[in-house]
């Protein structure tokens, strides 16, 4: 990859975006409430909860409505998307989710065929279950547990990778690549039978309000809020900031920029001409109306946003 050294002076690109007043805040369909309704409910089945977040933003986006059921059932945090995410700083990670109380976490990726972390689920849920009271369960070896997390984070995928371990079997659950595709409420799952286990699929769930901007422009680049209630163009150049932020210029070469810049108009113009992305537009001049072919930016920034959430710029940490 090009260096570009004459660029990294960091008064080149913004400090800081401009969110104007945009807003993420409010995307709760009655769906996601009546799933954390029926997961409160069925609590006192449930031997373990596994919370599954996006390894990219392991901070940002955690449902604070989840914390309160966390607090009386055995925990794991997957942080998944493991293919996507820089994990440089992985021990930070750790120690900052400790401070929090999170200490069993590992880092998965669950659309990998053999993932030697998802071989680690069973074990480590078995070992929590049998250390801790189960006073209001029959005896017996057979364990259900809840999989709970924000949309799009690969709740269905892990269910999938589990069976794949240990059942040998093929998928039980539909994924997607757009938040919103599990909307059954509370799915059980039978994923391994020694021990006996069943997955409880649900629905994501966001919070009902996301009170920080920046927690819910994250959100949405990392595909768990859909993208046209935040603006494509919104995220693209949230997109463009954050890799100019952390020298991530990997956009330069993939779509024949000369170098990097700040400018979404013009990366996304890059794109489309790329591409060859163009659409029609009519245009009144002196002689009368003529038909132009304009750059497409509306298709250069979904572009823009799937080669990212596929991998194709490299790998990030946005929190």
């Amino acid at each position: 990859m090009r260096i570009y050294h004459s660029l990294l002076n960091a008064a080149k690109f913004r400090k800081v975006f401009d969110f104007g007043d945009r807003e993420v805040a409010h995307w709760f369909p009655g769906h996601m409430a009546k799933g954390l309704k029926q997961m409160r409910a069925s609590l006192r089945k449930v031997d373990c909860i596994i919370e599954i977040h996006d390894a990219r933003i392991p901070f940002s986006g955690r449902n604070p409505s989840f914390q309160e059921s966390l607090d009386v059932r055995p925990h794991i945090l997957l942080l998944n998307k493991l293919d996507l995410a820089d994990t440089s700083k992985k021990q930070s990670i750790l120690k900052q989710l400790d401070r929090e109380g999170v200490r069993n976490v590992l880092f998965t990726d669950c659309l990998r065929q053999r993932d030697e972390n998802v071989k680690r689920i069973v074990p480590l849920v078995t070992e929590l279950i049998e250390s801790g009271s189960r006073f209001h369960r029959e005896e017996g070896r057979s364990y259900c547990l809840m999989v709970i997390g924000v949309p799009n984070v690969g709740k269905s995928s892990l269910i999938n990778a589990v069976r794949r371990t240990y059942l040998k079997k093929g998928k039980a659950s539909k994924v997607g690549g757009e938040p919103g595709i599990t909307k059954a409420v509370l799915t059980k799952i039978q994923v391994c039978e020694r021990p006996i286990i069943h997955l409880l699929d649900t629905p994501g769930v966001l919070p009902p309000r996301i009170e920080n901007i920046e927690t819910g422009m994250k959100l949405a680049l990392c595909g768990t809020i859909l993208d046209h209630l935040v603006g494509e163009d919104v995220i693209a150049d949230y997109l463009l900031f954050s890799l100019n932020r952390r020298e991530r210029f990997s956009y330069v070469e993939k779509y024949n920029l000369e170098e990097p810049s700040d400018d979404i108009q013009h990366v996304l113009k890059c794109i489309a001409v790329k591409l060859g992305k163009t659409k029609r537009v009519k245009a009144i001049t002196g002689v009368g109306n003529i038909t132009v072919q304009l750059p497409d930016y509306s298709a250069a920034a979904y572009d823009f946003i799937r080669v990212f959430r596929k991998g194709e710029l490299g790998k990030v940490m946005l929190d």
